[in-house]
C-alpha cells in the first residue's frame, strides 16, 4: 500500500476521537548510544508516538498528521482497509509534535 493510503479513509470520526497510525517499533531498536535493544528485551511502561489521520469535531488540540504522544496500553484498535489504526480520546494523548507549533527557536515543538 502506499504511503497515503489514509488520506482518504472511508470514515469519519464523531466527537472527541482521534484515529492514529502507529509508528512502527516492532523488532530490534538502538539506544542513543547505539546499543542494539533485542525485541525481547521487557521494558516499563513506555509511551509511543502516532500520526493523527483522522480526527472527530469536536477535537481542538490536534489535526490531521501531527504526531501525538500517547499510551499503548490504554488503546482500542481497529483496522480499515487491511491497515492497523489506533482509536483513542483527545483527552487520552499526551503530547503533540507539530510543525505549527515552531517559531520560537526556545520551542521544543511539543504541546504538553
Amino acid at each position: 500500500m502506499s504511503e497515503n493510503t489514509h488520506d482518504k479513509l472511508p470514515i469519519r470520526m464523531l466527537h472527541d476521537r482521534v484515529l492514529v497510525r502507529t509508528d512502527a517499533q516492532e523488532g530490534e531498536r538502538r539506544s542513543g548510544g547505539g546499543i542494539l535493544i533485542p525485541a525481547t528485551a521487557a521494558v516499563g511502561r513506555r509511551l509511543a508516538w502516532a500520526e493523527v489521520v483522522a480526527v472527530g469535531q469536536n477535537v481542538r488540540t490536534v489535526e490531521t498528521g501531527d504526531r501525538v504522544l500517547y499510551d499503548p496500553e490504554d488503546r482500542a484498535e481497529v483496522e480499515v482497509r487491511g491497515v492497523a489504526y489506533v482509536l483513542m480520546r483527545e483527552r487520552d494523548l499526551h503530547a503533540v509534535a507539530a510543525d505549527r507549533f515552531g517559531g520560537s527557536e526556545d520551542s521544543t515543538g511539543l504541546y504538553l
